[in-house]
């Protein structure tokens, strides 16, 4: 098939949503199919000399990018327009980030009350929140496409906020790169990422990687963290990620941890930090369906998360970490990290992390989407030798 995926940046080191198209990129083009990438810029296409490349000009708004998409799109002959979130003229509809809609409502909940309705009524007003709700009322339409939702609860979003027909929806999960992310099996990368931390054998390292601090919950996460430390247990947490860090630091200095926390930036590659890691912790407030949870069970951690995190729905509580309701549940999480020192339960749920990512490879996730153009193709096929 001729495919038209639709993206804002094509660069695998950007971000999440780059690095998955670039990756799918390569697979659908490996199953034989011919890709077309429209994007406003572009980076490693070397490495995939059979994808074409179609560079969009850089737009003035998101609009203005959707209507320059949709004129270049009816220029090529395609059998599959592929959305991820940039334009409006699709089969397929996959925004990563799930529904803004639900998201805004779940940042303006983690906000202080007093501040609540202030923010409420920001969202209802300023003109930046309006050009989305423009936006979305064009993606979001009930006119034969099919709308791929990394999870449940982000497809009952669709139906709830934006008024998706729900049997327009298939839910696809994030697939991660099993040969990529796996268990490290001789400990050098281990031993020399711990070194450098300053960690000794028995110390515990919690990693979390994260750049909207605020939104993945690192306050909550220092909290557990000062709740370990009070116990006495060995816990030391590193933080991956290149978000505004200056409150967190007064609030690990506040709570006397600062010597127990470090900020290790933004690095290009998480796997050396995943191999010295003993569990991951994602006290999320919202994701569709986070691909940090995917790498660090495939890379054989534990993971303590919240039920907001998309990959709850595959995950059991107990048996590949621990799932609590809420982030602001940080004596519940402190006491997770605790059962985690237990190097026997620690084995256990790092052996049952990486069967629970076998059983989701980034593969399997491109059947699914790659069944999703087959139903198009053949629905198309369908309405014309009825007409």
């Amino acid at each position: 098939m001729r495919v038209g995926l639709c993206v804002e940046h094509f660069d695998p080191h950007r971000g999440g949503l780059e690095h998955w198209a670039w990756q799918f990129a390569r697979e659908m083009i490996s199953r034989g199919h011919e890709l077309h990438v429209l994007a406003q810029s572009f980076a490693c296409t070397g490495e995939i000399p059979e994808l074409r490349c179609h560079a969009m000009p850089r737009c003035h708004s998101r609009a203005a990018y959707a209507v320059t998409l949709e004129k270049r799109l009816g220029e090529l002959d395609l059998d599959i327009i592929h959305d991820t979130g940039a334009g409006w003229c699709c089969d397929i509809y996959q925004p990563h980030f799930g529904s803004r809609e639900a998201l805004i409502r779940r940042t303006v909940s983690i906000l202080p009350k007093p501040l609540r309705p202030m923010k409420s009524l920001a969202i209802r007003l300023l003109p930046r929140y309006r050009r989305f709700a423009a936006l979305e009322a064009r993606q979001f339409v009930n006119d034969g496409r099919l709308f791929l939702a990394l999870s449940r609860k982000v497809g009952d979003a669709f139906v709830r906020y934006h008024g998706v027909d729900p049997e327009s929806i298939r839910v696809v999960p994030n697939g991660i790169d099993c040969e990529r992310y796996h268990p490290e099996p001789s400990g050098d990368r281990r031993v020399s990422l711990r070194r450098e931390l300053g960690l000794g054998s028995d110390d515990f390292l919690l990693l979390m990687i994260a750049h909207n601090f605020r939104l993945k919950g690192l306050a909550p996460a220092i909290r557990v963290l000062s709740e370990t430390r009070r116990s006495g247990d060995p816990v030391h947490l590193a933080v991956l990620g290149g978000g505004p860090s200056s409150r967190y630091r007064l609030l690990a200095r506040s709570l006397r941890v600062s010597r127990h926390l470090t900020f290790l930036g933004t690095r290009p590659d998480s796997v050396p930090l995943l191999a010295a890691a003993d569990a991951l912790i994602h006290p999320t407030y919202y994701d569709a369906c986070s691909l940090v949870v995917l790498e660090a069970l495939a890379s054989g951690l534990p993971v303590i998360s919240t039920r907001a995190t998309g990959v709850d729905e595959l995950m059991t509580d107990g048996v590949e970490g621990f799932l609590v309701a809420d982030p602001t549940e940080t004596s519940a999480m402190a006491g997770r990290v605790r059962c985690l020192l237990d190097r026997s339960i620690r084995g256990r749920m790092g052996r049952a992390a990486r069967q629970l990512a076998l059983k989701h490879t980034f593969a399997q996730s491109c059947d699914a989407i790659e069944a999703a153009y087959l139903e198009i193709v053949s629905r198309r096929g369908r309405a014309r030798r009825a007409a």
